[in-house]
């Protein structure tokens, strides 16, 4: 059983940087794919930012490209979401997700590709 859980939202005004974290726990897992997606209230959950575990590459939506990068610390299976230029619209609860697969099975871009899900941590950018 694999565990993610974020952390690092908050309240921040446009124009502020945050830096998400996302740790894995409870057993040693193979995943091809970590990513990030967004919901915001009355929207459908949609796709920021994933890459690839073992190798990094790695891959953004077009809203957030130039502005979010994604990382990763692999002896410590955390995965990090720097966000930077903040705007209102960013507003949404984050989640990290992981495929859990050893190959890729599905588009990064899609939530059904991930079996794995965090609970989420809520990014609030204030005008």
């Amino acid at each position: 059983q694999v565990q993610l859980v974020e952390s690092g939202g908050g309240l921040v005004q446009a124009g502020g940087s945050l830096r998400l974290s996302c740790a894995a726990s409870g057993r040693t897992f193979n995943s091809y794919l970590m990513g990030w997606f967004r919901q915001a209230p009355g929207k459908e959950r949609e796709f920021v930012a994933a890459m690839r575990w073992s190798v990094g590459s790695t891959y953004y939506a077009r809203s957030v490209k130039g502005r979010f990068t994604i990382s990763r610390d692999h002896a410590k299976d955390t995965v990090y979401l720097q966000m930077n230029s903040l705007k209102p619209e960013d507003t949404a609860v984050y989640y990290c997700a992981a495929d859990g697969s050893t190959y890729l099975r599905g588009s990064y871009n899609l939530p059904s590709t991930y079996d794995y899900w965090g609970k989420g941590t809520l990014v609030t950018v204030s005008s």
